[in-house]
């Protein structure tokens, strides 16, 4: 298919967010109306694509990315501007429009390095580039016991003190942090990275139901990970993630890689939120967009196979699948509608940090296009526009 021109109608689109077969009006590269298309038609001259009742949606918003083409966020150093403009624009490859560069624990010395790098980098929208959104800290006020692949050498008690020295003079670029709420009862540190409009997450913790229930009542927002670094589900013990699921307020990131979680275990979390409340995260660690095979991570190493990454004991540390392949499962599992599936990952997690979906005034560009093929139970897409397509 030719390039799209800056003006043109898109027809017979299913488009996320919107019921039934749409049509979009676009103009100078911005989206100007979303009707359906029982709606009266214009008489515009606007070129005419017929989608054929394919899917329609924005890109991929990753908010837990923890490096990609060899290069881990922590290990950022000012010389690697260059690295993360190629990352970024791989992204933009992979279907994402904007991310979260993830710092997992590690020293309070490279976490300002790494701060000091993503602040400095140019964070405007930029056709061909993923956009860098802000940052990530998952860490280090963690809970040692279920600090998974995190390095317990760098944990630290949770306080405002101890954020204070992690994000020093870059809190402004950090728009989300993972905590182990147990570590403060109080809240005082939740309320404080609240007040500076820093979204709290709970995760790597052994939160029990009530004290995750406080959290979330003193502002906590989201969690890391669903499933994955807290207690399991339990009929008599429900924990961190079944206050969540029961909170109207929360958004709960989740892993589809086959491996994090079972899919039964997400159409069960699936069935229990059906309207809101779950996002797509990738998760992916520095291998991503490289080959299976043996990678520095921090002073260890780490095995990818399959896309899946371990530490030499077989801990789990991660995956190297990008985020829109959590979407292709979701609907060669038959966990939920294909509408739905691209929406955790496109949706989702901008309303999860406060950011516009898919309407009128928002850039065309950056439009995905996706088929759905039943017979063989998987789902294609490419961007709109052939010079950035996958």
């Amino acid at each position: 298919m030719g390039t799209l021109p800056l003006q043109c109608r898109l027809e017979n689109a299913r488009i996320v967010g919107y019921s039934g077969l749409q049509q979009a009006s676009i103009q100078d590269g911005v989206i100007q109306t979303i009707q359906s298309m029982d709606a009266p038609s214009s008489s515009s001259t606007q070129p005419r694509i017929d989608l054929a009742s394919d899917w329609v949606s924005l890109g991929g918003i990753d908010l837990q990315i923890n490096g990609a083409l060899g290069l881990a966020f922590p290990d950022l150093l000012p010389t690697d501007q260059g690295k993360l403009c190629k990352i970024c624009q791989f992204l933009w490859q992979q279907g994402i429009d904007g991310f979260l560069p993830t710092l997992v624990t590690t020293s309070i010395e490279k976490f300002q390095k790494a701060l000091s790098v993503l602040f400095s980098q140019n964070l405007q929208e930029d056709s061909g580039q993923a956009q860098i959104l802000g940052v990530h800290l998952e860490g280090p006020c963690l809970n040692a016991a279920k600090r998974g692949a995190h390095p317990q050498e760098y944990l630290l008690p949770l306080s405002v003190e101890t954020l204070q020295a992690v994000m020093g003079s870059y809190s402004n670029i950090v728009k989300v942090i993972t905590l182990a709420p147990e570590l403060e009862p109080s809240g005082t540190t939740v309320a404080w990275l609240r007040s500076h409009h820093i979204a709290v997450s709970l995760g790597h913790s052994l939160a029990t139901a009530a004290e995750a229930d406080a959290a979330f009542n003193q502002g906590a927002t989201m969690v890391t990970h669903a499933f994955n670094a807290m207690p399991s589900l339990h009929h008599r013990q429900p924990g961190l993630l079944a206050a969540a699921l029961m909170h109207p307020q929360v958004w709960c990131g989740f892993i589809a890689d086959g491996q994090h979680v079972a899919p039964l275990m997400l159409k069960l979390m699936l069935k229990a939120s059906p309207q809101r409340g779950l996002f797509l995260v990738s998760d992916a660690l520095a291998p991503l967009g490289l080959p299976d095979g043996v990678y520095p991570w921090d002073s260890r190493q780490i095995e990818v196979t399959a896309g899946t990454a371990r530490l030499p004991d077989g801990t789990l540390s991660g995956t190297t699948l990008p985020l829109l392949a959590g979407v292709q499962n979701l609907v060669r599992w038959n966990l939920c509608s294909v509408g739905r599936a691209i929406a955790l990952a496109t949706e989702a997690p901008r309303r999860a940090l406060g950011l516009p979906g898919l309407g009128p005034g928002q850039p065309a560009h950056g439009l995905l296009r996706w088929r759905h093929h039943p017979q063989t139970k998987t789902l294609t897409w490419q961007r709109l526009f052939p010079s950035d397509s996958a």
